[in-house]
């Protein structure tokens, strides 16, 4: 099989690259992504001299490039998207572009291109927010209710990908999967940012009272489930995919990594709250689990205290990555901290 993967260069996307050239070394992939600043190709210093491995430096926007890196492809796994809540609040135009014109640049392409299977991971924050006394969780059913230009973004894609299979009767299937960590993760996001910056001998920003709740997924077992769903996922289905943690506050999250590093809660700083945070995410993903046999495998507390080292270990990747771009929008995101 030959894989088209849009922003393979990513967080997600390169530890996919990674699992599937493992797993599936006779397998032939191409990685699309246009490098934006959390795109990196020392992610994939391990397969880069991989005959079975191409890299190809461009937009899913650009029609051309993505009809040239779909040639001869079967199967279409597209991570590529702006996803960082913070940014989209401060420019939604680049989540609107990537995200919703992308995807339906990609869709065309692969109408055109005759792909057997385009399989488009999204996010679980399309269903909105739960409240912290709610004891329901996100399942297939939910209506979507976005509450972020990200999250509205995510799910205008959502909506183009089963428009093209109902309409075109292009072969789909979607994933909307909770909050991943682990190896690669560009540290403006949570969990890498509060290592780093303990690292660096900084301050952790927690936005409000730090009681919003995520559910927790370690990156391999968010590879597993996208295996299971390409390989037995019924054509046109949704499944969701979280983690297991249940009810983990952001500010415990940030306590356990302190107690990982032998830090005491002065370490934290309580930052203005970010606008529209949704308080509670929590997922159900018994769907995936009945009909495909997936269950996440990573323990959070055993898996985060692997995460930490794994970033103490790499202290050179963080690091360049924590320059440029990423400095101006620190500082304009959290001051001085």
């Amino acid at each position: 099989m030959k894989l088209l993967v849009t922003g393979g260069a990513g967080f997600i996307g390169s530890n996919f690259i990674l699992y599937w050239m493992k797993n599936y070394p006779q397998d032939k992939i191409v990685n699309l992504d246009i490098l934006t600043y959390a795109g990196n190709l020392e992610n994939l210093k391990a397969v880069e001299k991989n005959p079975n491995y191409t890299f190809v430096h461009g937009s899913i926007c650009d029609l051309k490039v993505v009809e040239e890196a779909m040639d001869g492809i079967d199967c279409v796994v597209h991570f590529a998207a702006e996803s960082h809540v913070d940014r989209s609040i401060l420019n939604p135009s680049d989540f609107i572009m990537t995200n919703v014109v992308g995807t339906q640049v990609l869709l065309d392409a692969a109408l055109k291109c005759n792909i057997k299977r385009f399989y488009h991971v999204s996010s679980d924050e399309v269903y909105g927010s739960l409240d912290l006394d709610d004891k329901s969780k996100f399942n297939e059913r939910t209506n979507y209710n976005p509450r972020s230009p990200y999250s509205a973004s995510k799910a205008a894609s959502d909506h183009l990908v089963r428009a093209y299979h109902e309409t075109y009767g292009l072969p789909i299937t979607i994933t909307n999967c909770s909050n991943n960590f682990g190896p690669y993760q560009f540290p403006e996001k949570f969990i890498p940012l509060a290592i780093t910056n303990i690292l660096e001998g900084k301050k952790v920003p927690v936005y409000g009272d730090g009681l919003y709740v995520r559910d927790w997924l370690y990156v391999t077992d968010h590879c597993r489930a996208i295996d299971l769903v390409l390989n037995k996922g019924k054509i046109g289905e949704t499944y969701l995919v979280g983690g297991m943690t249940d009810n983990v506050s952001n500010l415990e999250v940030v306590k356990k990594i302190l107690k990982i590093m032998g830090k005491d809660e002065c370490a934290i700083e309580y930052v203005k709250d970010r606008l529209g945070h949704d308080r509670r995410y929590a997922v159900d993903w018994s769907k995936i689990q009945k009909e495909l046999g997936w269950k996440p495998l990573h323990d959070f507390n055993e898996w985060l205290e692997k995460t930490v080292q794994w970033y103490k270990e790499n202290e050179n990747w963080w690091k360049d990555v924590k320059t440029g771009e990423y400095k101006k929008y620190y500082k304009e995101q959290y001051g001085k901290l």
